[in-house]
């Protein structure tokens, strides 16, 4: 899930990533364009709801593709993007657009 938030009296919005909290799952990381595709800049959080979850604030009216990637190397999306395109892996990138 992605939540979005304009930032007052700035060109920024302040997206959250969300996943459900798997408690059998290793740690998981946002990592998109925004980020350099770090693998580990944006740790997703466990919350007491049940969810992990990170934020990161973006130029607004952009678009940015990214994925989630747990710390044991597993990719996956999100199925509330925006959109989604083509890698260069063979694979599919989620796009946020702000």
């Amino acid at each position: 899930m992605l939540k979005r938030q304009n930032v007052k009296n700035s060109k920024q919005v302040k997206v959250t990533f969300v996943v459900p909290h798997d408690p059998d799952q290793p740690r998981m990381y946002v990592v998109g364009d925004f980020n350099d595709w770090s693998a580990t800049a944006d740790l997703l959080v466990k919350r007491s709801n049940n969810t992990r979850s990170t934020a990161t604030l973006l130029e607004k009216n952009k678009r940015y593709a990214f994925r989630y990637c747990t710390e044991d190397g597993e990719w996956f999306n999100d199925e509330a993007a925006d959109a989604y395109e083509a890698n260069d892996l063979g694979g599919e990138n989620c796009i946020v657009i702000t």
